[in-house]
C-alpha cells in the first residue's frame, strides 16, 4: 500500500484569488523508523510556490509529470503500493526518482481537462543541458473515464535523476540505478519516458491500464559501458481492476508485462508480474489489508556495471531482488492516514 510518511503543507491567502502555499514531505520506514529517500529530510517533496486561478506555480524537488498524470492510474498507485509498482519501476510512474531544482506549472480544471510541465535547471556552469529535466503532461477526466498522457525527458539521469535521491552527493562513475532491472543502462545520455493510461468505472468496478515506452540513449555516455552508444528499451503494459465488494471491503487484481530490448543478439530480458490486495477499512481514516505480488523473468540483461550480459532475475520494486528468475512477496498491514 502507500509508503509511511508525514509532513506540512499549508498556504496563505494574498487576496484576490492569489496565495502561496508550500509543502514539506518525509518518508520513512514504519517497520524500523529508517528514513526513507536515501534519508534525505524531506526526500518526497520540499517545495514552496503561488497558487490562482490561472494555475500553480511551485519551486522545488517534485514530481514529474509522468507521475503526476499517468504514474497515478497504475495498480501500484490505485491500490497496490510500491511493490505491485512496475519491475524496478522502470518508468518511473512510481515516483522512485524526483526532480530537484525545478519550476511546475499546474493548470486549472477546463471543462474536465488539466495540463502541466516540469523543468528542472542543470546547475551546470557553461552547459544548461547538462542534467537539465523537463517532462509534459494532461489528463482528461469526465464522469467515469479518465485518460492522461505524459512524456519524461532527463539528461544525465545517473546524476540528475537516478542519483538525487541518495544521501550526499552521488558518485557519477558507477550506476546510481538500485534495480537490477536496468543498473546496466545508468550510463545513458538520455533517460525517455512516454507514458500513457486510463480508468473506466462502471458501478463497484473500476478496470485500469497503463502502457510506457522507455528508452535509455547513448550508453556510455556518463561513464564506460561495454554497450558504448547504444539505445536501450523497455515497453510495459499493465492492465488491472478493482473491485469494491462493500463500503468497508474492496479488492483488486493486476497484471504486468515488461518487455526489454535485445542486448549483443541475447534473447531480450521479460518480466511478468501479477499483484492482488483484499482490504478493509474499519473506519474513514484506518484499514487493513493482505497484499500479495509474483514476478517471473526470462532472457538476458546488462549488468549492475555495464560491462556484460546477465541473466534477467525477478527483481519486484523496492525489495531485494532475487538470486534465481522468480519472487514472491506478500504483506500484511495496517494504515492509518492523518
Amino acid at each position: 500500500m502507500q509508503g509511511s510518511r508525514w509532513g506540512l503543507l499549508g498556504s496563505e491567502d494574498l487576496g484576490s484569488g492569489l496565495k502561496t502555499v508550500f509543502r514539506l514531505e518525509s518518508g520513512f520506514d514504519a517497520s524500523t523508523g529508517k528514513a526513507g529517500q536515501g534519508g534525505l529530510l524531506f526526500g518526497r517533496q520540499a517545495y514552496v510556490g503561488l497558487d490562482s486561478r490561472y494555475g500553480k506555480v511551485t519551486l522545488g524537488r517534485q514530481y514529474d509529470a509522468v507521475v503526476d498524470y499517468v504514474g497515478a492510474l497504475e495498480a501500484g498507485d490505485q491500490w497496490g503500493g510500491s511493490i505491485s509498482a512496475h519491475p524496478g519501476d522502470v518508468d518511473n510512474f512510481n515516483n522512485t526518482a524526483r526532480t530537484n531544482n525545478s519550476v511546475k506549472y499546474t493548470s486549472p480544471n477546463l471543462a474536465g481537462f488539466t495540463f502541466g510541465g516540469v523543468y528542472s535547471l542543470g546547475g551546470v556552469a557553461g552547459d544548461y543541458t547538462r542534467n537539465q529535466v523537463w517532462s509534459l503532461g494532461g489528463q482528461y477526466s469526465s464522469g467515469p473515464l479518465v485518460l492522461s498522457a505524459a512524456y519524461l525527458n532527463v539528461r544525465n539521469p545517473n546524476v540528475s535523476f537516478f542519483g538525487n535521491s541518495t544521501s550526499g552527493t552521488p558518485n557519477p562513475a558507477i550506476s546510481n540505478v538500485a534495480s537490477p532491472v536496468f543498473s546496466g543502462y545508468g550510463s545513458a545520455h538520455t533517460y525517455q519516458v512516454i507514458g500513457a493510461g486510463g480508468l473506466y468505472t462502471i458501478g463497484p468496478t473500476t478496470f485500469g491500464g497503463t502502457y510506457s515506452n522507455v528508452k535509455f540513449y547513448n550508453l556510455g555516455s556518463s561513464y564506460a559501458s561495454a554497450f558504448s552508444g547504444q539505445t536501450a528499451t523497455f515497453n510495459n503494459f499493465e492492465i488491472h481492476f478493482k473491485y469494491q465488494i462493500t463500503p468497508a471491503l474492496a479488492t483488486g487484481l493486476a497484471y504486468d508485462y515488461l518487455h526489454g530490448s535485445s542486448i549483443n543478439g541475447q534473447s531480450p530480458a521479460k518480466y511478468q508480474q501479477g499483484s492482488g490486495v483484499i482490504d478493509y477499512f474499519l473506519s474513514k481514516r484506518t484499514d487493513v489489508y493482505l497484499l500479495a505480488v509474483f514476478q517471473h523473468a526470462s532472457g538476458y540483461t546488462a549488468n549492475s556495471t555495464g560491462t556484460g550480459v546477465v541473466p534477467a532475475v525477478a527483481a519486484i520494486n523496492i525489495l531485494t531482488a532475487s538470486s534465481n528468475s522468480n519472487q514472491f512477496a506478500a504483506r500484511i498491514g495496517i494504515r492509518h492516514k492523518f
